[in-house]
């Protein structure tokens, strides 16, 4: 009996373990993205965008903008502009359509594209809610391209031994534990 019953939690386990194959492979020819997308509760995007001190000077690039929020709240709080960047084409059509409701469609763009290879040159603000990897993936594209003086503000995943300018740790509107991290670009590129 004991047999039989290893024998069938084997073939369980194959099982999965093909279906996750099939699935990473699946993923990787379409184009994997970097982060689940999981939307940034308001009250953590208003605390993003003060701890980055935005204003209606600054330009606020979200990197995997998903529904727009940041750079609509950013535009419509601040008058800051923003663009959005995000590889899902369903996400850049809701951040538009979010952006014509909340009326700042003149403010913010939104684009789809590998974030990987995206210019931020013109941004004085970043926006990350991405993983580790993917943050250390842009960090040497951020450092290179970004203007002395930009500020990187990324939620939950910090840039692996660059250290950042500030912390904020705190509970959000629903008690759940944050943390914030601000980088201030200074000119020297970080691989």
């Amino acid at each position: 009996m004991h047999t039989i019953r290893r024998r069938r939690l084997a073939f369980a386990a194959l099982t999965m373990a093909a279906a996750i194959c099939c699935t990473t492979i699946r993923s990787s020819a379409q184009r994997p993205t970097l982060a689940p997308y999981i939307p940034t509760p308001q009250d953590v995007v208003d605390r993003m965008l003060t701890l980055a001190e935005v204003s209606s000077k600054d330009i606020v690039y979200d990197l995997g903008c998903g529904d727009g929020r940041v750079v609509i709240t950013a535009a419509k709080k601040y008058g800051a502009r923003g663009v959005g960047i995000d590889i899902d084409k369903d996400r850049i059509d809701e951040s538009r359509r979010n952006a014509r409701e909340a009326g700042v469609s003149s403010l913010v763009r939104f684009e789809r594209g590998d974030i990987l290879e995206a210019n931020v040159s013109e941004a004085t603000v970043v926006t990350l809610y991405l993983v580790s990897s993917a943050n250390l993936k842009l960090r040497p594209i951020l450092t290179k391209q970004l203007p002395a003086g930009a500020r990187i503000v990324s939620h939950t995943f910090g840039m692996g031994d660059w250290q950042p300018d500030k912390v904020d740790k705190f509970a959000d509107g629903r008690g759940d534990q944050r943390v914030l991290y601000l980088w201030r670009a200074d000119g020297k590129v970080r691989p």
